[in-house]
């Protein structure tokens, strides 16, 4: 990978973390050259990169001005929350037993105990206040635990239902003192696939995920 290649994708995975904490503000005009002084970089790899999000539906071009923010309904929320749940419900607490087909042993305590540093970095930027730190943490770690159901090409799809998620009350929730405890609910559900507990990890993640639909819910001032 060329370093202008990697610069490129560095400037974009931010500017995604900027768009789901709502840093960046549904229908807000951004310019590349503003954006690339805030990164302390030059405006064609953060104009690059805002193209990239474009395809992806995050922000729209604007002749002349820059990029806007997409915005997002309740409507829209409520799908990819669904989404969300058909995917990775299922799917993780699959995990926590025998899946079909495959022999005992091939995912277990190990691979879960594996990811607790990344869960602890989790809990570590909600302490800190660290929202961005914060949400770069929580997908890696839910991308790298449905990867060891073995499907990419689900893998693929929860990161687009995840980049195109927007976390606007994390920073009130932060402000409440909730945010360590939510947190924290990445190493119990560690915990409980570790111990095998199939009803436990499904449970935990339903709610998981209900509890993201409701930081979703808030919207920036």
């Amino acid at each position: 990978m060329s370093e202008r290649q990697s610069l490129r994708e560095q400037v974009a995975h931010a500017l995604r973390a900027a768009l789901i904490t709502g840093e960046m503000r549904p229908g807000m005009v951004y310019s590349a050259p503003a954006l690339a002084a805030q990164f302390g970089v030059s405006a064609t790899p953060v104009r690059e990169a805002m193209l990239d999000l474009a395809k992806e539906g995050l922000v729209e071009a604007v002749r002349n001005k820059g990029f806007r923010v997409t915005e997002l309904s309740e409507r829209d929320l409520d799908e990819l929350t669904e989404l969300r749940r058909l995917i990775e419900v299922p799917t993780v607490s699959q995990l926590a037993g025998r899946p079909a087909g495959r022999p005992a042993g091939t995912v277990g305590a190990p691979n879960f105990e594996a990811l607790r540093p990344q869960a602890q970095a989790i809990v570590d930027a909600a302490e800190r206040g660290d929202l961005l730190g914060y949400v770069d943490a929580d997908i890696r770690f839910h991308l790298d635990l449905l990867a060891l159901a073995g499907n990419s090409h689900l893998v693929e799809v929860v990161r687009d239902l995840r980049n195109r998620a927007r976390l606007y009350g994390l920073s009130a929730l932060h402000q409440r003192g909730g945010l360590v405890d939510s947190a924290r609910e990445h190493l119990t559900l560690l915990d409980l696939l570790s111990a095998g507990d199939v009803s436990g990890t499904e449970r935990l993640m339903r709610e998981h995920i209900r509890h993201v639909r409701g930081i979703w819910a808030s919207r920036p001032e």
